[in-house]
Protein backbone atom coordinates (compact mmCIF):
# COMPACT_ATOMS: atom_id res chain seq x y z
CA UNK A 1 0.00 0.00 0.00
CA UNK A 2 1.29 3.16 -1.27
CA UNK A 3 -0.68 5.22 1.67
CA UNK A 4 0.28 4.57 5.22
CA UNK A 5 1.89 6.35 8.31
CA UNK A 6 4.07 6.89 11.43
CA UNK A 7 4.27 7.96 14.98
CA UNK A 8 6.20 8.04 17.96
CA UNK A 9 9.24 9.33 16.38
CA UNK A 10 10.67 12.92 15.78
CA UNK A 11 13.45 14.92 13.70
CA UNK A 12 15.91 16.30 15.93
CA UNK A 13 18.19 17.60 13.13
CA UNK A 14 19.14 18.52 9.69
CA UNK A 15 22.62 19.12 8.52
CA UNK A 16 24.07 19.50 5.12
CA UNK A 17 27.67 19.72 3.19
CA UNK A 18 28.48 20.95 -0.12
CA UNK A 19 31.90 20.92 -2.01
CA UNK A 20 33.63 24.31 -1.27
CA UNK A 21 34.53 24.53 -5.32
CA UNK A 22 32.10 26.52 -6.94
CA UNK A 23 31.30 26.01 -11.28
CA UNK A 24 29.23 28.77 -13.08
CA UNK A 25 26.82 27.89 -15.67
CA UNK A 26 27.61 31.01 -17.28
CA UNK A 27 31.50 29.65 -17.73
CA UNK A 28 30.34 26.55 -19.25
CA UNK A 29 32.08 26.23 -22.62
CA UNK A 30 30.88 23.19 -24.38
CA UNK A 31 28.04 25.33 -25.44
CA UNK A 32 27.08 29.30 -27.17
CA UNK A 33 26.87 31.83 -24.50
CA UNK A 34 23.18 32.14 -26.29
CA UNK A 35 22.77 28.54 -25.65
CA UNK A 36 24.23 28.78 -21.79
CA UNK A 37 21.58 31.64 -20.95
CA UNK A 38 18.81 29.79 -21.97
CA UNK A 39 19.88 26.66 -20.64
CA UNK A 40 20.55 28.73 -17.09
CA UNK A 41 16.79 30.37 -17.66
CA UNK A 42 14.57 27.30 -18.55
CA UNK A 43 16.63 24.67 -15.76
CA UNK A 44 17.36 27.48 -13.05
CA UNK A 45 20.64 26.31 -12.16
CA UNK A 46 23.55 29.59 -12.41
CA UNK A 47 25.82 27.12 -10.30
CA UNK A 48 27.02 24.19 -8.40
CA UNK A 49 29.23 22.70 -6.58
CA UNK A 50 31.94 20.29 -7.70
CA UNK A 51 33.65 17.77 -5.02
CA UNK A 52 37.60 17.20 -5.66
CA UNK A 53 38.70 13.95 -7.14
CA UNK A 54 38.73 11.40 -4.53
CA UNK A 55 35.99 13.21 -2.50
CA UNK A 56 32.64 10.96 -2.21
CA UNK A 57 29.14 11.38 -1.04
CA UNK A 58 30.26 9.70 2.11
CA UNK A 59 32.85 11.77 2.61
CA UNK A 60 30.08 14.66 2.82
CA UNK A 61 27.49 13.12 4.91
CA UNK A 62 30.92 12.16 7.30
CA UNK A 63 30.87 15.70 7.89
CA UNK A 64 27.65 16.71 7.63
CA UNK A 65 26.98 14.34 10.42
CA UNK A 66 29.63 14.71 13.12
CA UNK A 67 28.31 18.28 13.33
CA UNK A 68 25.18 17.43 13.92
CA UNK A 69 25.79 14.96 16.41
CA UNK A 70 28.16 17.25 17.96
CA UNK A 71 25.40 20.46 17.77
CA UNK A 72 22.48 18.10 19.63
CA UNK A 73 25.65 16.85 22.00
CA UNK A 74 24.39 13.47 21.58
CA UNK A 75 26.59 10.41 22.61
CA UNK A 76 28.01 8.33 19.92
CA UNK A 77 27.18 4.67 21.86
CA UNK A 78 23.44 5.56 21.68
CA UNK A 79 22.87 5.71 18.15
CA UNK A 80 21.40 2.91 17.16
CA UNK A 81 20.91 3.00 13.91
CA UNK A 82 22.39 4.46 10.32
CA UNK A 83 21.00 4.35 6.52
CA UNK A 84 23.19 5.85 3.71
CA UNK A 85 20.62 6.51 1.13
CA UNK A 86 22.94 6.90 -2.02
CA UNK A 87 23.53 6.03 -5.62
CA UNK A 88 26.84 7.18 -5.66
CA UNK A 89 28.79 4.55 -3.19
CA UNK A 90 32.18 4.77 -2.31
CA UNK A 91 32.61 0.77 -3.53
CA UNK A 92 30.00 -1.65 -5.27
CA UNK A 93 30.64 -3.35 -1.91
CA UNK A 94 31.05 -3.24 0.83
CA UNK A 95 27.74 -1.29 1.44
CA UNK A 96 29.03 2.68 2.40
CA UNK A 97 26.68 2.92 5.75
CA UNK A 98 29.44 -0.07 7.23
CA UNK A 99 32.44 2.04 6.57
CA UNK A 100 30.53 5.38 7.95
CA UNK A 101 29.56 3.06 11.23
CA UNK A 102 33.01 2.56 12.19
CA UNK A 103 34.70 6.45 10.56
CA UNK A 104 31.67 7.90 12.97
CA UNK A 105 32.54 5.62 15.63
CA UNK A 106 29.38 4.12 16.22
CA UNK A 107 28.92 0.95 18.86
CA UNK A 108 29.61 -2.33 16.94
CA UNK A 109 25.98 -3.02 17.84
CA UNK A 110 24.39 -0.67 15.90
CA UNK A 111 22.55 -1.42 12.55
CA UNK A 112 23.88 0.41 9.19
CA UNK A 113 23.04 -0.81 5.89
CA UNK A 114 22.51 1.44 2.59
CA UNK A 115 19.54 2.26 0.30
CA UNK A 116 20.36 2.78 -3.32
CA UNK A 117 17.71 5.30 -4.41
CA UNK A 118 17.99 8.97 -5.88
CA UNK A 119 15.56 11.85 -6.19
CA UNK A 120 13.04 10.34 -4.16
CA UNK A 121 15.58 8.75 -1.87
CA UNK A 122 15.01 11.31 1.05
CA UNK A 123 11.70 10.66 1.59
CA UNK A 124 11.87 7.08 0.96
CA UNK A 125 14.90 7.25 3.61
CA UNK A 126 12.36 8.81 5.96
CA UNK A 127 9.78 5.99 5.96
CA UNK A 128 12.03 3.55 6.16
CA UNK A 129 14.43 5.07 9.65
CA UNK A 130 10.98 5.86 10.90
CA UNK A 131 9.76 2.42 11.47
CA UNK A 132 12.53 1.16 12.79
CA UNK A 133 12.24 4.34 15.37
CA UNK A 134 8.84 4.02 15.58
CA UNK A 135 8.30 0.69 16.51
CA UNK A 136 11.39 -1.13 16.65
CA UNK A 137 12.97 0.01 20.07
CA UNK A 138 15.76 2.47 18.11
CA UNK A 139 15.84 5.37 20.14
CA UNK A 140 18.18 7.30 18.33
CA UNK A 141 19.07 7.17 14.39
CA UNK A 142 21.17 8.93 11.37
CA UNK A 143 19.56 9.12 7.91
CA UNK A 144 22.78 10.17 5.31
CA UNK A 145 21.44 11.34 1.90
CA UNK A 146 23.48 12.53 -0.91
CA UNK A 147 24.76 12.20 -4.00
CA UNK A 148 28.42 12.94 -6.01
CA UNK A 149 27.39 12.63 -9.35
CA UNK A 150 30.68 12.48 -11.24
CA UNK A 151 29.51 9.90 -13.83
CA UNK A 152 28.49 13.04 -16.37
CA UNK A 153 29.95 13.51 -19.58
CA UNK A 154 31.51 17.32 -19.66
CA UNK A 155 30.20 17.71 -23.41
CA UNK A 156 26.20 16.17 -22.36
CA UNK A 157 24.79 20.01 -22.28
CA UNK A 158 21.57 17.65 -20.54
CA UNK A 159 23.49 16.73 -17.63
CA UNK A 160 26.52 18.10 -16.93
CA UNK A 161 24.73 21.60 -16.09
CA UNK A 162 22.54 20.17 -13.71
CA UNK A 163 23.73 18.38 -11.61
CA UNK A 164 25.33 19.41 -8.49
CA UNK A 165 27.18 17.65 -5.45
CA UNK A 166 26.04 17.31 -1.57
CA UNK A 167 25.59 15.11 1.59
CA UNK A 168 23.15 15.63 4.44
CA UNK A 169 22.20 14.02 7.86
CA UNK A 170 19.46 13.74 9.01
CA UNK A 171 19.11 12.78 12.76
CA UNK A 172 15.77 10.99 14.11
CA UNK A 173 14.67 10.14 17.68
CA UNK A 174 11.91 8.20 19.48
CA UNK A 175 8.85 10.42 20.95
CA UNK A 176 6.10 8.98 22.24
CA UNK A 177 4.00 11.71 21.67
CA UNK A 178 5.24 12.83 18.22
CA UNK A 179 2.62 13.69 15.33
CA UNK A 180 1.85 10.95 12.91
CA UNK A 181 3.97 11.29 9.96
CA UNK A 182 2.24 10.90 6.56
CA UNK A 183 3.74 8.82 3.48
CA UNK A 184 2.63 8.36 -0.55
CA UNK A 185 5.21 6.38 -1.84
CA UNK A 186 4.62 5.11 -5.51
CA UNK A 187 7.14 3.31 -8.26
CA UNK A 188 6.89 3.04 -12.25
CA UNK A 189 9.98 0.49 -13.02
CA UNK A 190 8.58 0.85 -16.95
CA UNK A 191 10.21 4.33 -16.98
CA UNK A 192 13.39 3.44 -15.56
CA UNK A 193 15.25 4.12 -18.94
CA UNK A 194 14.43 7.88 -18.62
CA UNK A 195 17.19 8.61 -16.40
CA UNK A 196 20.38 5.76 -16.45
CA UNK A 197 24.10 4.72 -16.31
CA UNK A 198 23.26 1.96 -19.03
CA UNK A 199 26.91 -0.08 -18.20
CA UNK A 200 29.31 -0.70 -15.41
CA UNK A 201 27.31 -2.98 -13.28
CA UNK A 202 26.29 -6.42 -13.25
CA UNK A 203 23.65 -6.32 -16.24
CA UNK A 204 26.68 -4.60 -18.40
CA UNK A 205 29.44 -5.26 -17.11
CA UNK A 206 33.11 -2.56 -17.60
CA UNK A 207 34.55 -3.19 -21.06
CA UNK A 208 36.69 -1.18 -22.87
CA UNK A 209 34.59 -0.19 -25.03
CA UNK A 210 32.36 1.25 -22.30
CA UNK A 211 34.37 4.04 -22.32
CA UNK A 212 33.93 5.03 -26.06
CA UNK A 213 32.40 8.18 -27.02
CA UNK A 214 29.63 8.47 -28.51
CA UNK A 215 27.46 11.30 -30.52
CA UNK A 216 23.47 10.90 -28.99
CA UNK A 217 22.53 14.49 -30.52
CA UNK A 218 23.60 17.92 -30.67
CA UNK A 219 25.53 19.10 -28.23
CA UNK A 220 25.11 15.16 -26.38
CA UNK A 221 28.84 13.43 -26.64
CA UNK A 222 28.99 10.73 -23.66
CA UNK A 223 29.78 7.04 -23.51
CA UNK A 224 28.14 4.30 -21.77
CA UNK A 225 29.47 5.14 -17.92
CA UNK A 226 27.83 8.43 -17.86
CA UNK A 227 24.39 9.30 -16.74
CA UNK A 228 22.03 9.01 -19.81
CA UNK A 229 19.18 11.42 -19.49
CA UNK A 230 15.70 12.04 -20.99
CA UNK A 231 14.50 15.47 -20.14
CA UNK A 232 10.96 15.32 -22.28
CA UNK A 233 10.25 11.57 -20.43
CA UNK A 234 11.12 13.04 -17.45
CA UNK A 235 9.13 16.36 -17.64
CA UNK A 236 6.07 14.43 -18.57
CA UNK A 237 6.41 12.29 -15.96
CA UNK A 238 6.81 14.33 -13.13
CA UNK A 239 4.17 16.77 -14.05
CA UNK A 240 1.64 13.24 -14.42
CA UNK A 241 2.02 11.73 -11.61
CA UNK A 242 3.62 13.96 -8.82
CA UNK A 243 0.70 16.53 -8.13
CA UNK A 244 -1.83 12.94 -7.83
CA UNK A 245 0.52 11.88 -5.63
CA UNK A 246 0.23 15.08 -3.20
CA UNK A 247 -3.09 15.04 -3.30
CA UNK A 248 -3.85 11.81 -2.21
CA UNK A 249 -1.59 11.90 1.00
CA UNK A 250 -3.12 15.53 1.04
CA UNK A 251 -6.77 13.75 1.48
CA UNK A 252 -5.35 10.89 3.05
CA UNK A 253 -3.93 12.87 5.94
CA UNK A 254 -6.94 14.60 6.11
CA UNK A 255 -4.93 17.88 5.47
CA UNK A 256 -5.83 21.18 3.33
CA UNK A 257 -3.26 22.61 0.65
CA UNK A 258 -3.35 25.90 3.41
CA UNK A 259 -2.23 23.85 6.73
CA UNK A 260 1.09 23.36 5.65
CA UNK A 261 3.62 26.00 6.03
CA UNK A 262 5.86 24.97 3.55
CA UNK A 263 6.15 22.33 0.51
CA UNK A 264 9.68 21.37 -0.09
CA UNK A 265 9.90 19.44 -3.65
CA UNK A 266 13.09 17.79 -4.97
CA UNK A 267 14.85 20.22 -7.33
CA UNK A 268 14.73 18.67 -10.14
CA UNK A 269 14.85 22.01 -12.74
CA UNK A 270 13.05 25.12 -12.58
CA UNK A 271 10.71 24.23 -15.42
CA UNK A 272 8.86 21.17 -14.02
CA UNK A 273 8.97 22.47 -10.50
CA UNK A 274 7.15 25.88 -11.47
CA UNK A 275 4.69 23.95 -13.07
CA UNK A 276 3.84 21.67 -10.55
CA UNK A 277 3.66 24.50 -8.27
CA UNK A 278 1.35 26.34 -9.98
CA UNK A 279 -0.76 23.11 -10.92
CA UNK A 280 -1.14 23.14 -7.01
CA UNK A 281 -1.81 27.19 -6.91
CA UNK A 282 0.74 27.49 -4.25
CA UNK A 283 2.38 30.63 -3.75
CA UNK A 284 5.81 31.32 -4.60
CA UNK A 285 7.05 31.62 -0.43
CA UNK A 286 5.74 28.55 0.23
CA UNK A 287 8.00 26.60 -1.94
CA UNK A 288 11.40 26.92 -1.03
CA UNK A 289 14.47 26.30 -3.93
CA UNK A 290 17.57 25.88 -3.91
CA UNK A 291 18.40 25.02 -7.40
CA UNK A 292 19.72 28.77 -8.13
CA UNK A 293 22.90 27.70 -6.19
CA UNK A 294 23.29 24.19 -6.05
CA UNK A 295 21.69 22.56 -8.48
CA UNK A 296 20.18 18.94 -8.83
CA UNK A 297 21.99 16.88 -5.92
CA UNK A 298 19.64 14.09 -6.54
CA UNK A 299 18.60 12.49 -3.19
CA UNK A 300 19.88 15.28 -1.26
CA UNK A 301 17.70 17.79 -3.01
CA UNK A 302 15.19 18.10 0.20
CA UNK A 303 17.30 18.07 3.34
CA UNK A 304 19.74 20.70 1.81
CA UNK A 305 17.03 23.07 0.66
CA UNK A 306 15.50 23.03 4.26
CA UNK A 307 19.27 23.69 5.66
CA UNK A 308 20.15 26.55 2.89
CA UNK A 309 16.38 28.18 2.95
CA UNK A 310 14.22 27.06 5.75
CA UNK A 311 16.90 27.27 8.52
CA UNK A 312 15.68 30.26 10.45
CA UNK A 313 12.25 28.85 10.65
CA UNK A 314 12.64 25.07 11.66
CA UNK A 315 15.13 26.13 13.94
CA UNK A 316 12.74 28.23 15.51
CA UNK A 317 9.42 27.47 14.91
CA UNK A 318 6.54 24.59 14.81
CA UNK A 319 6.02 23.73 11.17
CA UNK A 320 3.73 21.41 8.70
CA UNK A 321 6.08 20.64 5.69
CA UNK A 322 5.25 18.82 2.39
CA UNK A 323 8.43 16.80 1.27
CA UNK A 324 8.15 15.49 -2.39
CA UNK A 325 10.63 13.47 -4.38
CA UNK A 326 10.51 13.01 -8.41
CA UNK A 327 12.78 11.13 -10.22
CA UNK A 328 15.08 8.21 -11.38
CA UNK A 329 13.66 4.57 -10.78
CA UNK A 330 11.06 6.08 -11.95
CA UNK A 331 10.11 6.53 -8.41
CA UNK A 332 8.69 8.92 -6.51
CA UNK A 333 6.76 10.01 -3.05
CA UNK A 334 5.54 12.41 -0.49
CA UNK A 335 5.70 12.72 3.39
CA UNK A 336 3.72 15.20 5.82
CA UNK A 337 5.88 15.69 8.50
CA UNK A 338 5.51 18.25 11.92
CA UNK A 339 8.86 19.40 12.96
CA UNK A 340 9.31 22.22 15.89
CA UNK A 341 12.65 23.59 16.95
CA UNK A 342 14.98 21.28 15.68
CA UNK A 343 18.53 21.90 15.05
CA UNK A 344 20.00 22.98 11.96
CA UNK A 345 23.56 24.53 11.22
CA UNK A 346 24.49 26.69 8.16
CA UNK A 347 25.36 24.43 5.16
CA UNK A 348 28.77 23.67 6.16
CA UNK A 349 31.80 23.93 3.15
CA UNK A 350 33.97 20.80 2.81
Amino acid sequence: MALFSNSRFKIAGISACVPKLVEYNRDYKWVSEKERNDLIKRVGVEEKRVAEKGTTTADLCFVAAEKLISDLSWKKDEIQLLIFVSQSRDYILPASACILQDRLGLSKSSIAFDVSMGCSGYTYGLSIISNFVANCGVKKALLLVGDVSTMTSYRDKTTYPLFGQAGTATALEFDENASDTFFNLQTDGSGHKAIMIPAGGMRNFPTKKMFEYKKFGKGIIRNDLHVALDGYAVFDFSLREVVPNIKELMEYSSRTLEEIDFFVFHQANLLINETIRKKLKLPAEKVPMSLKKYGNTSSATIPLTIVSELREEVSSKKLNLLLSGFGVGLSWGSTIIEIENICCPPVIEY
